[in-house]
């Protein structure tokens, strides 16, 4: 022990219904070894237990998955299989022990500058030395001295979100591998989406038992093809100048193609024939029809034919990209399908590019394509919400600009960009920085029927800035101020009596590309962003502010 470790008194003598060497003892055997950090769990659970009246039925979190889960199961009626123990893997060595119906409890947790007297303990608990150089007997020995005054406890109480049981919910049978699930984890189980963690196996099935080679198919010299059909289209790239389809599904081949098959590198090719198990395969071009079909949604045409195996869906009309992610990549963990798309929010014109999918195989399994199509069953993957045409108002605010001292610019740039969405501007007021005038301003605007105002600086940190304040005054309601986006970290975001509204800081007088051109299609779309959707914004949110600005052909905003 350390110097000055005989003033120490032993922590105490027992753990639960255990002697400390009984405890220790039970731990090796429903462990598997006398772990130090269950050890010490087991003193920090005797002491959360002395906080909990008789009688009343609690639940536990471990804050670490390591050692501590254990020593809850060892000395309370909580577990992991009984869902009364729930591990929240903060990394953190914390215990807590609260009333199941208020949620009510305590919280022991190890406190780091509670370990000076006992070197070892933080030696271990830093890993400061691997194991196989940690003093073992010297570590337990101060764990059973320290016990529980090297932790603290502290009241606490459940957020509502994470009281009750833990149930399953409705269980469904997966309809590829047709094993029991929680249905609540979507058209298939977590198996059968990849995240199996067997090798070569997804759900109950082993890969090599899924038939991706698809149907014994009829295989022809190049040379011995002619009046043949071909079974699929065949691409010819030329390097850096083409890539397209040099010969159709279902094509007759003539004595001239022979030379271009050749020069293709394809010396033999698949030719149709009548006898095919269809019951079992579908060809590529009937797989990516099918494929299309249940990835669009609304604003979608999936309407063309496949091209080389594959379908791309373009826009109806003009409008806002919108992607189920999780349904994507659902559909994209299944193996022998894909779908590649925008990125969700882009703004698309009518005709444009958004999604394309095909089949990998030539054959596609049809227990693999019913599968794929079962992960849409929820709703399609993707589509395009047009934007709303809203009456426009916009309010200056500044007293330099209310004063003549400096010439407006924001009425025009905001012009031009609400107008690029077909939005006409029917108000526009300068007002000084005060806020009864801009309250007054705002009532204006909506008293002239605007559906839209977008208020410009005074966002700022300055004194003077009451930009904010004053619409508030007005009756803001919503009110998200500030956006993990640069330029544009002082933006705005509300409504008032129901119009919406979008507060511009001042730097949109200076750069192209704001926070504005990422928001403004949004909120035209009717898709106003939460505060949890503005957070995510963050990642990718940094404009590299280019020489040459390429918006929205670049990483801004993706």
């Amino acid at each position: 022990m350390p110097d000055g470790s005989s003033a120490l008194s032993y922590a105490s003598p027992v753990i639960g219904p255990y002697t400390v060497d009984e405890f220790i003892a039970a731990a090796g055997r429903f462990h598997g070894y006398a772990a130090p950090g269950l050890i010490l769990g087991g003193f920090m659970v005797h002491e959360a237990k002395s906080h909990i009246a008789e009688g009343i039925l609690f639940d536990a979190i471990s804050e670490t998955a390591w050692c501590l889960p254990d020593a809850v199961q060892m000395l309370t009626p909580c577990t992991v299989g009984n869902g009364w123990l729930r591990i929240f893997h903060l990394g953190l060595y914390a215990v807590s022990l609260f009333d199941k119906f208020t949620g009510k409890g305590v919280r022991v947790a190890v406190e780091t500058d509670l370990l000076t007297p006992y070197p070892t303990i933080r030696e271990w608990l830093f890993k400061l030395k691997p194991k196989k150089e940690q003093d073992s007997d010297r570590l337990r020995e101060e764990i059973r001295m320290a016990g529980a005054s090297i932790c603290s406890v502290k009241e606490i109480a459940l957020r509502p979100e994470f009281m009750g049981g833990r149930g399953k919910g409705a269980i469904a049978a997966c309809p590829s591998c047709g094993q029991a699930y929680p249905a609540r984890d979507g058209s298939v189980c977590r198996s059968c989406r990849g995240e199996s963690p067997y090798m070569g196996w997804i759900g109950g099935h082993d890969l090599r038992e899924l038939g991706f080679d698809g149907p014994k198919l009829r295989v022809v010299a190049a040379e011995e093809a002619v009046g043949e059909k071909t079974l699929h289209d065949m691409t010819c790239i030329d390097p850096g100048v083409s890539k397209d389809a040099a010969f159709t599904r279902g094509q007759v081949l003539d004595v001239g193609d022979v030379c271009r098959l050749q020069r293709m590198g394809r010396f033999e090719v698949y030719v149709e024939e009548e006898e095919l198990e269809e019951s079992r395969w579908v060809h590529e071009d009937d797989a990516a029809r099918l494929l299309a079909a249940a990835v669009a949604g609304d604003g979608v045409d999936c309407s063309g034919e496949p091209r080389e195996g594959k379908i791309t869906m373009v826009a109806r009309h003009g409008g806002l990209v919108t992607i189920n992610e999780e349904a994507l990549e659902e559909l994209n963990a299944i193996p022998g399908v894909m779908c590649a798309t925008r990125h969700a929010f882009s703004v698309v014109e009518k005709g444009q590019q958004i999604a394309a999918t095909r089949a990998i195989p030539l054959y596609l399994g049809r227990d693999t394509l019913g599968e794929a199509l079962r992960t849409l069953g929820g709703g399609p993957a993707v589509s395009v919400r047009p934007f709303g045409k809203r009456r426009v108002g916009i309010l200056v605010t500044g007293t330099e600009v209310f004063k003549g001292l400096v010439e407006d610019r924001f009425i025009p740039i905001i012009t031009a960009k609400v107008e690029a969405y077909g939005c006409p501007v029917v108000a526009t007021d300068i007002v000084p920085d005060d806020r009864k005038l801009i309250c007054r301003g705002v009532q204006d605007m909506l008293d002239r029927g605007v559906e839209l105002i977008v208020t410009t600086a005074g966002l700022s940190v300055d004194p003077g800035d009451v930009t904010r304040q004053g619409l508030v005054d007005a009756g803001l309601e919503n009110l998200r101020y500030g956006t993990p986006i640069l330029p544009g970290a002082m933006t705005l975001l509300g409504s008032i009596g129901g119009v919406e509204l979008i507060g511009v800081p001042a730097c949109a007088l200076y750069f192209k590309t704001t926070s504005l051109d990422l928001l403004l299609p949004r909120i035209l779309a009717g898709m106003s962003p939460s505060r949890r959707e503005l957070a995510r914004l963050g990642h990718g949110g940094l404009c590299m502010q280019c020489k040459r600005c390429t918006y929205p052909k670049c990483p801004f905003g993706k």
